[in-house]
């Protein structure tokens, strides 16, 4: 009877050790369904910008290109107008490994890609065409490289566009003119100091709260693109717009880099190469709607002001202590080489 209880025992631990060796081997086949070994896997991109955007439909045309090129292996979802949150949250969320990618300013991401500053600095890129060379160059590849050691990825810049004032108080031809005006900015200190140094009240707040911010009365003005001022309606708002061009915004696609890292390398490589052809597209897109969104803005009642090349020198001569003050946060080297970039292209 003793011997019969003993061999009872042995053969029900045997079958006990055989079901969790076959519980973890399908767990581990779960996993590996989700990621390298073909499994459908999905990719959640979060944007605070509207789906009437030219960023959405640049977005867009990376869903479409993923899904096809990996045959229907990598799903991606798109979730615009601020639906997983702020900037910052989503960025954070990257981290955390809550969110697989991020459509955001690269003067959020400089928070964690110090280099990306440089973007930022007033009045350092003349046009577009420069911009995207620097972008797509040396230092716009070696800026958004050091944001790995955070755990994100770049794919590509897309662009916002270059950024304008709006106000609700007056026409605004020179810095004097800005004096006092109660001005939001975006949550970075580089912008928080350029509007101080232009004689504005700063006030940082997340993009997602701005309308009802300025429909209530709790600022004067704002600073974004064409696109955000004339797809949000801040017409509705808003009566004049100085066209500053103050700051060229680029928009890093980034992505999480567990999740990338994750993948198959063929999806990685599918990944890629369309964060690069979505990127162009939304460019070129973002350049030909931006007529139509200062049209927009006009046929709105929008009062718009075009500075002359001396009042356009007013500006830049007022934010000039702005370079001197970031030159220890940004470093010497990185200023020199971005400026470097800048006046070659």
């Amino acid at each position: 009877m003793k011997i019969f209880i003993q061999v009872l025992g042995l053969a029900l631990l045997i079958g006990l050790l055989a079901a969790c060796s076959n519980n973890d081997n399908q767990s581990t086949s779960a996993q590996s369904d989700s990621g390298s070994n073909g499994g459908e896997v999905v990719l959640k991109i979060g944007s605070v910008n509207s789906d009437k955007h030219t960023l959405y439909k640049g977005y867009k045309k990376f869903q479409e290109i993923v899904e096809k090129e990996t045959g229907g292996s990598v799903k991606v979802e798109i979730y615009p107008n601020g639906q997983l949150g702020d900037d910052r949250t989503m960025i954070e969320g990257l981290q955390l490994g809550t969110l697989e990618a991020v459509g955001v300013s690269t003067s959020m991401l400089a928070n964690w890609a110090p280099q990306m500053l440089a973007y930022d600095l007033p009045f350092a890129f003349p046009n577009r065409e420069v911009a995207y060379k620097v972008l797509d160059g040396p230092y716009g590849q070696k800026a958004g490289k050091t944001l790995e050691s955070e755990g994100i990825v770049l794919l590509s810049y897309m662009e916002n566009g270059f950024r304008h004032l709006t106000n609700d108080v007056k026409e605004v031809k020179s810095p004097s003119d800005i004096e006092g005006l109660k001005i939001r900015t975006m949550q970075t200190p580089m912008h928080i100091d350029t509007w101080k140094a232009l004689g504005a009240n700063p006030t940082p707040m997340a993009y997602t709260e701005l309308f009802t911010a300025m429909q209530q009365g709790v600022i004067d003005g704002q600073e974004n693109p064409y696109g955000n001022i004339s797809v949000d309606k801040f017409y509705e708002v808003q009566k004049y717009l100085t066209e500053t061009n103050h700051v060229y915004n680029p928009m890093g696609l980034v992505i999480s880099k567990d999740f990338f890292g994750g993948l198959s390398e063929e999806q990685q490589k599918v990944i890629k190469e369309a964060a690069i052809t979505a990127s162009n597209y939304q460019r070129d897109l973002n350049e030909e709607k931006t007529k139509e969104y200062k049209k927009t803005l006009i046929d709105n009642g929008m009062q718009i002001t075009e500075l002359t090349e001396g009042q356009h020198q007013n500006f830049l001569e007022s934010v000039q202590s702005v370079y001197s003050e970031y030159e220890g946060e940004l470093g010497e080297e990185n200023i020199t080489e971005f400026l470097s970039e800048v006046e070659k292209y």
